[in-house]
């Protein structure tokens, strides 16, 4: 997934922000602390100045400075902002499967801490958010980010640092294209994503006059583009390809371009803070028999608020990985979550594979270096509640299962029987 444009080198130029005074004391004192440590910096007092204090308790309880502590992992994504509902599915996830790890053992003998880190789906925030995980919380390695325009330039930070990263959601292909041995997904390509919808309009829904729209972002253009690639390869060129601005609401002049040129079939590559109103809009201006298709970026009920009611998503196609939910693996996880009152759609359950996948690594390789645990997740596959996952040298998954899901009047959505 992702939004704007990536970053460029020169804006992930590392800082080495001071160690606050709450995350120093923890660490040499080894007070408990909160197993999600907050994505901004925990007090403005730098340690040069408050952590002496620290010291001279640790050595009054007689507690080594040198005692080891618990291993970090950062959860990254829009914690904040118009695609939050990412962010909480990420932190559901990943908090769940960390506790499960835990009871079992940890990572090599040692139990796992999250912290958070906001990057608001922004790039620019996003190294930001990097630059504090690696430098400050000094985490073993990283779930995230959503966003792929955030992803890219964070991992250049991550790289460089040699901590491994896997990203839930994030599809861009350039994400594990740059060579990097620490970056992997647990999600499929666009590249293949496109394809599956490309053949799905083609061969399902018919589309002979087919609009493709994106968001002008990396996600949303590249997925459109891909999509548009594998219409044109099956005959269908599109009739219209135009892009909008994320934060936009007034979409009526789209919706008479894409009226005027008699399009039976919309595809929108991008996220649901704009899918929504534009359905919404093509509905309200009599376009009601007009199929619209999505993507990835829109597994979240929040399509329905942000198109304004069920009514208006009713019918409104999308791809996404096999839902996990019903897969054996996934059983006793999901119903965990089901009985504490939470349903876990969307990247919820990829994110607890995630970091069961960086859990594996680590213990596999007997280490919590970055780049023992790539080697070990390239060379073994591992079981995850989405079923068995295993990584090719890029870092992508071996086996991609994109399908298609319809929402229905209710504002739910359920996965379509795969086409032959």
């Amino acid at each position: 997934m992702d939004t704007k444009n990536a970053t460029s080198p020169s804006t992930k130029k590392r800082w080495h922000a001071p160690c606050s005074e709450q995350l120093c004391i923890c660490s040499i004192m080894k007070v408990p602390t909160k197993k999600i440590s907050s994505g901004a910096p925990l007090m403005s007092h730098t340690f040069y100045r408050k952590g002496f204090l620290a010291i001279a308790v640790a050595t009054a309880l007689g507690v080594s400075s040198f005692a080891q502590a618990d291993v970090k992992i950062g959860v990254a994504g829009p914690m904040t902002g118009a695609n939050a509902s990412f962010g909480q599915q990420y932190m559901k996830g990943a908090q769940a499967a960390a506790d499960a790890i835990n009871a079992a053992g940890g990572v090599n003998g040692e139990k796992i801490v999250l912290v958070a880190g906001d990057d608001a789906c922004e790039p620019k925030q996003a190294v930001a958010v990097a630059n504090r995980l690696v430098d400050q919380d000094k985490v073993i390695g990283v779930v995230g980010h959503f966003c792929s325009s955030s992803t890219i330039p964070a991992s250049d930070i991550y790289s460089d640092a040699g901590v491994i990263a896997i990203t839930p959601g994030s599809t861009n292909p350039t994400v594990t294209e740059r060579g990097m041995k620490e970056m992997f997904r647990m999600c499929g390509r666009d590249d293949q994503q496109g394809i599956v919808a490309g053949d799905y309009i083609v061969d399902v829904l018919k589309g002979k006059k087919v609009a493709v729209i994106n968001d002008k972002d990396t996600y949303g253009k590249g997925l459109a583009d891909a999509t548009a690639k594998q219409l044109t390869a099956r005959g269908v060129k599109p009739i219209l390809e135009e892009g909008l601005t994320r934060g936009e609401k007034d979409f009526s002049a789209l919706v008479t371009k894409i009226r005027s040129v008699g399009a039976d079939v919309v595809y929108f590559g991008g996220l649901h803070p704009e899918a929504g109103p534009l359905v919404r809009q093509m509905r309200e201006q009599g376009l009601k028999d007009v199929k619209f298709m999505s993507d990835d970026g829109v597994v979240t009920d929040e399509l329905v608020t942000t198109a304004g009611g069920a009514q208006y998503v009713d019918g409104v196609y999308m791809t996404f990985g096999a839902d996990p939910r019903a897969l054996p693996d996934s059983k006793a996880v999901v119903e965990q979550f089901r009985k504490a009152g939470y349903e876990p759609e969307g990247y919820t359950l990829y994110a607890y594979a995630s970091v069961q996948a960086l859990a594996a690594g680590f213990n596999g390789a007997k280490s919590n270096k970055g780049d023992a645990a790539a080697v070990w997740l390239k060379a073994n596959p591992v079981k995850t509640v989405m079923g068995e996952k295993a990584w090719d040298a890029k870092g992508d998954l071996k086996v991609s299962d994109y399908v298609v899901y319809q929402w229905d009047a209710a504002g739910k959505y359920k996965q379509l029987e795969k086409q032959k």
